[in-house]
């Protein structure tokens, strides 16, 4: 008898898992696509951070005068993944920074788990090709960002230019 209680316990507890569709974990409702300065005084570099289902592949600063500046790179991390456990913290390349900053040896070293972002982390810089004249017309200029894997469908955004940070000196 009690082995049949334990069976059916087992089973109900199972039930949620069956319930799902399998399709695994749905992907993170955020998206978020930033523009900025860089800390620390650089002026001449807008930094555009996106987090998105689709990976940015251009990024073009649109001036007043309609002239274009492309990026200078885009830097795509499609569903990045972090490990932790005893391998995860013997190669750094896997992550494993989580459990190096531990002080000793993990509780339990034979644990190893695996995580994944189900969206797409992009990165790209602008130089601005004259700091000064941005400075005096900022509110004037757009990024125009391009999303999506070509030849398929690219969707094509704009967003407005950061406001430059403050001049040195000014308070």
């Amino acid at each position: 008898m009690r082995r049949a209680t334990a069976f059916s316990t087992i089973l109900l507890s199972l039930l949620p898992l069956a319930a799902c569709d399998g399709s695994g974990p749905a992907p993170l409702p955020v998206e978020q696509v930033t523009a900025s300065f860089p800390p620390h005084g650089i002026t001449d570099v807008i930094v555009i951070d996106a987090t998105d289902r689709l990976a940015l592949r251009a990024a073009t600063l649109i001036m007043p005068d309609g002239g274009t500046v492309p990026a200078d790179g885009v830097d795509v991390n499609a569903r990045p993944r972090s490990s932790t456990g005893l391998s995860a913290a013997a190669d750094p390349t896997h992550g494993g920074l989580g459990d190096l900053t531990l002080s000793g040896p993990p509780a339990i070293p034979s644990i190893h788990s695996e995580g994944q972002l189900l969206t797409t982390m992009s990165k790209a810089s602008i130089t601005l090709p004259d700091p000064v004249a941005y400075r005096r017309d900022w509110r004037r200029y757009r990024i125009r960002l391009d999303f999506g894997n070509p030849p398929g469908a690219v969707e094509t955004r704009e967003i407005p230019a950061p406001e430059p940070p403050a001049a040195a000196g000014t308070s």
